[in-house]
């Protein structure tokens, strides 16, 4: 997966569009967390940013 342009914001910064890639590695890289961990964490705890927020804090350190 490409890198997201450095000027790249997400349309709703209070969700995570798991249908646009480029969303997908901005939220990766913004939160130190693999495409593919966050992908389950989103399927586990819903698209909310605040949720999967909390829930990679739970986890802790590498735990995504």
């Amino acid at each position: 997966m490409s890198m997201p342009p450095p000027t790249f914001r997400p349309l709703d910064p209070g969700r995570v569009n798991t249908t646009d890639p480029m969303e997908l590695a901005f939220w990766s890289v913004e939160l130190d967390c693999p495409v593919e961990d966050l992908k389950a964490i989103i399927d586990e705890v819903g698209e909310h940013i605040a949720a999967v927020r909390a829930e990679l804090e739970r986890r802790g350190p590498g735990g995504a």
